[in-house]
This record gives structure tokens, C-alpha cells and sequence, in this order.
């Protein structure tokens, strides 16, 4: 019972807990978070500065240290935020110094001192003169809260002028239908927004075909549209046949289920089929890439030509994922290859001694994302070596599957599916020996 007495076998009746001396640590309290740099708090101010005169400014014919800044303490603030952020993101002088020089260009050219800064206008300052850094001015202004992103969706200015020219009511049904794939749609027919890379070949695949029936047909609506119009544009080439084919089907049956055709015409089309095989390269440039002087050039190559490492999949490798002499990736452990460990290892240095400082985790950067935390594109990947990066991963294994023939083996060695394999075995089978 409680507050009563008990005697020492009453104590012991269920065991006793075992306890060594100075053996508990009291955990220590979390370190609360570094404040980031920001601006005062009545900035960005509300209130906007009408101009009389909209007049197209002229940033080149003045220096930024000679212009006088209306609000020294907001200019002060985002000095701050830009101090923080290069600190922490290893920027260097010369990057600071052209970020600073234009932000104070803007400060001391606003309209309404205080507001936020328009994207447009930022790029303005910037292009075409020594000042050339603009996503470095906007991730400044970003973080000190002053920036107004204005700027329009590079994929939303591709097709407006894919489609500029089209009479209505074609052009409301094919911005329908591109504001379905970028959006996605909780009507029927329901969607999800698509890739912008979909988004970008269907467009550039339909829009020859749908000016072509504005302009030479006289067509002003995708209802007037039948059959023997779809065959009639379609190109000769295979892969572009599939490729046109496969866009107008989707414009079709999207209009279709929105009832604003009363037919789908590109039913039961069928063509040539475009063959994908993988082909054999020349091996001269890939060899003089893996010698280069150039140690994120001889990585690239010798890492891809060894290891047929998809490009997006180098993009995205961490640091952390390359140790002990093995590459981890998705599930893989690859053992690396001496070549591309030597090759590997030179990158290491280098990286180390252009970029002291940075934190971007990835394995490979360039000299944009050293001062940022994002990765590099494959495009650059392709350019850096000279030679197309997914054509050197194709030969590597068209040469394994010329060589063993064994299926598993090429998908265990480069993560491909059972099908993608098959595609490289049915190329070229392998020559068999009594």
C-alpha cells in the first residue's frame, strides 16, 4: 500500500534492478538553430510608387558605386543575407563583389525604395554586362525576401509561340490541352501533370501537323479535322511517323473526351515501326576523353565507358556513395575498376583545391552549382566529354552483350530491366564455338 512500510523480502519479491555508478549522461539540450540573415521587419513595404512615365532604362551607361541608395538600412540587410549566404555556400570575391554591384544598382533604381525587386528587372540589370550572374542576384534576393518572380515558364513561352498563329477556336483547343498536360486535371477525363520533357516533345511533334491544317486547309477548328488530313502530314521518317502519331493521338483523345471533337481521327493509324537498336560507336574519341588532361573529363569518360553508368544516374551521384573503392547506387554496389578510381581520385583533388569551401554534396560540379547545392544536367556531362554520354553507355553494352550473350548478366552489371536487356542481346548475338 502506498506510504506504508514494507520489509526487505516484500522488496526483493521481484528481483532488483542493477545500477553502476557514473555510467548516466544526461543528454545535452539541442543547440537552437542559426539565425539566417533577413531584412528589417517592415520591409518589403506595401505601398507602391506609381511612375508618370514608363521609360526604358539604360543600365549600362552608369557605374553601381555612384548611385545613392534612398534606404541605406535595407541595403545594409541584404548585405547581410548576401555575407551569410556566400560563407555558406563558399562563394568567392569576384562573385560577391558582381551579386553586390547589382543589387545596389537595383536598390538605387527602384521606383517604390522598399518593394520587391522584379525578376524582370533584375534580368535587365544584368545581362549584357559584366554584371552577368543573374540567379545568383535572384537567390540574394530570395532570401532576404525582396524578390517578385515574375518570370514566366520557359515551357509556357515554347508553346504560346508553337501555337501564336492559329485562328480560334484551334488555338483555345490546343491550349486546353497543353494546360491539361502542365496542370493535370481533376475532371474527366482526370490527369496528372505530365513531365515538361512529355510536355515539350508532344508539342514540338503536333504543332507542324496543326499549322499545317490552319494555313493550307483552311482549317479554323480541330473538328474539321478527319483521317485522310492526319495521313496526309504525316513525315516520312520513321521515328518522326511514331513520334507525330503518338502526340496527335494524345491531342485527339483528350479533345474527344472533353466533347470538343466529334470524332477521333487518329484511330486504329498505324506505321512504320522505327527500329531502336543499339549501334556500335567509334572508340577514338572516348579513348582521347579518358586520357585528357582534364581530370572531370577523364572521370566522366572513364567512369561511363567503364561502368555504363546512365547520365542522369552521374548527375546524381553523392560523394557519399562512392567509398571503399565501390560505387553504391540504387540498391547496386559496383566495384570500381582501377582506371576509375585513378581517374576518380584526380577528380577528388581537383575539387578540392577549385572549390575549398563549397557544400554542394555531389560528386560531380561545375562552376555554377560549386556555389549552389544542386546538380549538374546531363547535357553538361555530354559536353564536358566531347562525345555523347548515353551512346558510350549503349556501346559498353552492346560490347558485354557481344561478348556473353547472358541476359541476367546485363542486368545485374547495369540495372537494367529483363526487356532492356533482351534489346541488346537480340542486336548482335553472340558467336558460338564448338
Amino acid at each position: 500500500m502506498p506510504h506504508q512500510a514494507i520489509d526487505v523480502v516484500e522488496a526483493n519479491r521481484h528481483g532488483q534492478q542493477l545500477f553502476i555508478a557514473d555510467l548516466f549522461r544526461q543528454k545535452r539540450p539541442t543547440p537552437p538553430p542559426t539565425p539566417v540573415a533577413g531584412p528589417p521587419g517592415h520591409f518589403p513595404v506595401a505601398h507602391r510608387q506609381l511612375a508618370l512615365f514608363d521609360l526604358d532604362r539604360d543600365y549600362t551607361a552608369v557605374r553601381p558605386t555612384e548611385l545613392a541608395l534612398p534606404l541605406p538600412e535595407l541595403a545594409i540587410a541584404i548585405e547581410d543575407v548576401l555575407t551569410d549566404h556566400a560563407r555558406r555556400h563558399g562563394w568567392g570575391t569576384g562573385l560577391q563583389s558582381m551579386t553586390r554591384n547589382a543589387i545596389r544598382m537595383l536598390l538605387a533604381t527602384q521606383d517604390t525604395p522598399g518593394a520587391p525587386i522584379a525578376a524582370s528587372v533584375a534580368a535587365a540589370v544584368t545581362t549584357g554586362r559584366s554584371l552577368d550572374n543573374l540567379k545568383s542576384v535572384l537567390e540574394i534576393l530570395a532570401a532576404a525576401g525582396m524578390l517578385d518572380d515574375d518570370r514566366r515558364p520557359t515551357l509556357d513561352i515554347y508553346a504560346e509561340r508553337q501555337f501564336a498563329d492559329l485562328p480560334e477556336p484551334m488555338a483555345d483547343e490546343v491550349r486546353e490541352w497543353f494546360r491539361a498536360m502542365r496542370d493535370g486535371s481533376t475532371t474527366p477525363p482526370r490527369s496528372r501533370p505530365r513531365n515538361p520533357a512529355t510536355i515539350r516533345s508532344r508539342i514540338t511533334h503536333a504543332a507542324p501537323a496543326v499549322r499545317t491544317w490552319a494555313t493550307s486547309n483552311g482549317y479554323s477548328s480541330l473538328r474539321e479535322v478527319d483521317r485522310d488530313d492526319v495521313i496526309a502530314v504525316m513525315p516520312a521518317e520513321a521515328y518522326r511517323y511514331r513520334q507525330t502519331l503518338t502526340a496527335l493521338r494524345a491531342l485527339f483523345r483528350f479533345l474527344k473526351a472533353r466533347r470538343l471533337v466529334f470524332t477521333n481521327p487518329t484511330l486504329r493509324l498505324r506505321g512504320p515501326q522505327a527500329g531502336n537498336h543499339p549501334l556500335p560507336i567509334d572508340l577514338t574519341p572516348v579513348r582521347d576523353a579518358m586520357l585528357s588532361t582534364k581530370p572531370v573529363r577523364a572521370a566522366l569518360a572513364t567512369l561511363i565507358a567503364f561502368h555504363a553508368l546512365r547520365p542522369k544516374d552521374v548527375c546524381a551521384l553523392l560523394l557519399t556513395d562512392l567509398r571503399d573503392g565501390r560505387l553504391y547506387l540504387d540498391g547496386r554496389t559496383i566495384l570500381l575498376a582501377d582506371p576509375v578510381r585513378a581517374s576518380l581520385s584526380a577528380w577528388l583533388a581537383e575539387r578540392a583545391r577549385r572549390w575549398p569551401h563549397t557544400i554542394n554534396p555531389y560528386l560531380f560540379i561545375n562552376l555554377h552549382t560549386a556555389v549552389r547545392t544542386c546538380r549538374v544536367d546531363p547535357t553538361w556531362i555530354s559536353t564536358t566529354i566531347g562525345f555523347s554520354a548515353q551512346a558510350i553507355r549503349e556501346d559498353r553494352i552492346l560490347h558485354e552483350a557481344i561478348t556473353t550473350g547472358d541476359v541476367r548478366r546485363l542486368s545485374d552489371l547495369f540495372g537494367l530491366t529483363i526487356g532492356g536487356a533482351e534489346r541488346y542481346t537480340h542486336t548482335h548475338q553472340p558467336a558460338t564455338t564448338d
